[in-house]
C-alpha cells in the first residue's frame, strides 16, 4: 500500500498530463501533489523518512526549473537523478555503519545471514541504476506522451516486479534458515 502512496503524485501528474496535454501544467500540478504528499505522511506518522523528503526536495526542485524555464527536460531526468541518488545510497551503505540499508530496512523484521543482505543490496543497487539508465533511453528515444506513460505505468510494473522477485527471493532464504533452526 505504500508503495502505491508513494506513487500517488506520479498518477496525479499523469492524469493531468493526459486530461491537458501539457506537461507544464502537468508539472504545475505535480508540486502541490507532492507536498500535499509531505503533509498527509506528517499528519499520520508525525515524521518523514528520510527518502521520501529528499525524494520531494528533487520533485519540487525540477518541477520548479521545469515551470520556470519551461523545458520539460528538467522533470524527464528527475527519476534518473532519484535512482541513481538511491543507487549510490545503496552501494556506499555498508561504509557507514557496516550494515547494507536493506539490512538496516528489514532488519528488525527478517533474520538473514550477511551474505544474503549484501546479495539483496546489491540486487537493489542494480535495480536503482537500471530504472536510471532506462528512464533517460526512453525520454531520449520516445515522444513525450510514450515518457509520461512510462513514468506511471512502465516504471511501477517494473518497481512491483522487482518487489515480487525479492520477496520469493526472501521466502527461499526464510524458509531455509526456519529449516535449519529447526534441525
Amino acid at each position: 500500500m505504500k508503495l502505491l502512496f508513494d506513487f500517488l503524485p506520479i498518477a496525479i501528474f499523469f492524469a493531468v498530463y493526459h486530461l491537458s496535454d501539457d506537461i507544464i501544467t502537468a508539472t504545475m500540478v505535480l508540486i502541490p501533489a507532492t507536498v500535499a504528499q509531505l503533509g498527509i505522511v506528517w499528519w499520520r506518522q508525525r515524521r518523514i523518512e528520510k527518502m521520501l523528503l529528499i525524494t520531494s526536495i528533487i520533485v519540487i526542485a525540477s518541477a520548479g526549473a521545469t515551470i520556470a524555464f519551461r523545458n520539460p527536460a528538467f522533470i524527464q531526468w528527475k527519476p534518473t537523478v532519484i535512482n541513481a541518488l538511491f543507487g549510490v545510497a545503496f552501494l556506499l551503505s555498508p561504509l557507514f555503519g557496516g550494515q547494507t540499508l536493506t539490512q538496516r530496512m528489514m532488519g528488525k523484521a527478517v533474520a538473514l545471514p550477511a551474505a544474503v543482505w549484501r546479495r539483496l543490496n546489491l540486487a537493489w543497487v542494480l535495480f536503482f541504476f537500471a530504472m536510471a539508465a532506462l528512464n533517460v533511453y526512453v525520454f531520449s528515444y520516445y515522444d513525450e506522451a510514450t515518457w509520461v506513460d512510462f513514468k506511471l505505468f512502465g516504471m511501477l510494473g517494473l518497481t512491483l516486479l522487482f518487489v515480487v522477485g525479492q520477496a520469493l527471493f526472501l521466502a527461499r532464504h526464510l524458509s531455509q534458515s526456519q529449516s535449519e533452526e529447526g534441525s
